[in-house]
């Protein structure tokens, strides 16, 4: 059983900084496309990475946050900055890598953001969805206020809402007792799979229509 805790343990860190490279990426190519220099760049992008997991983290009770405790999460949101800075005339071009990224992120941070509240919490649904959703959308909500945009979790085709089913699927799953590394694989596919068909389709939900 320790064998099987750590196994898991191991994934959930390796993924959790994943996710964090993945949103350094987005947070990287939004610096620069408002003109930042290299600290800029490193800043934001390493805001973009961390934040969303430090707000769950103070959430759920972890002190000190991970971001803070394990070195491991700025040194890669540095070096993501510092590569992208160095990379982004030949990738200047992708916009659609940005997006590709950013649904990825979105993924895996939704997804493990709801590993670490099942973890302290167990079967509770209501805390599940909130470290999910708060880790998902924490680092982009941020990186958008920064650089003086709406939140494209406001706008944009399904984003929350792709969180939300993710975890629900997640949730399910585990209720079911279906194996924990099959269902930390499936929510993050279901996650970030619906993202991208959005984007593809541009499917939104609902919004006020204003008179004419």
């Amino acid at each position: 059983m320790e064998g099987l805790s750590l196994s898991i343990e191991t994934l959930v860190y390796g993924l959790d900084l994943f996710g964090t490279m993945a949103f350094a990426v987005t947070g990287a190519f939004k610096a620069i496309e408002h003109k930042a220099d290299i600290v800029g760049i490193i800043i934001l992008a390493t805001m973009t990475g961390v934040a969303g997991g430090t707000l769950r983290d103070v959430i759920i009770g972890q002190f000190p946050p991970h971001s803070v405790s394990d070195p491991w999460y700025v040194v890669i949101t540095a070096s993501t900055g510092i590569v992208i800075f160095f990379l982004y005339p030949k990738m200047q071009k992708h916009w659609d890598l940005l997006l590709k990224f950013d649904a990825l992120g979105l993924g895996v941070f939704t997804i493990i953001g709801a590993t670490f509240a099942y973890h302290v919490f167990g079967l509770n649904f209501l805390a599940i969805a909130l470290a999910g959703m708060l880790t998902a959308v924490g680092g982009g909500i941020l990186r958008d206020v920064f650089v003086n945009e709406i939140p494209i979790v406001f706008v944009k085709e399904l984003y929350a809402s792709a969180s939300f089913i993710g975890i629900l699927v997640f949730y399910i799953l585990l209720s079911l007792d279906i194996n924990f590394y099959i269902t930390t694989i499936i929510g993050m596919i279901v996650t970030t799979l619906l993202r991208l068909v959005a984007m593809h389709y541009n499917w939104n939900l609902p919004k006020v229509k204003e008179k004419s």
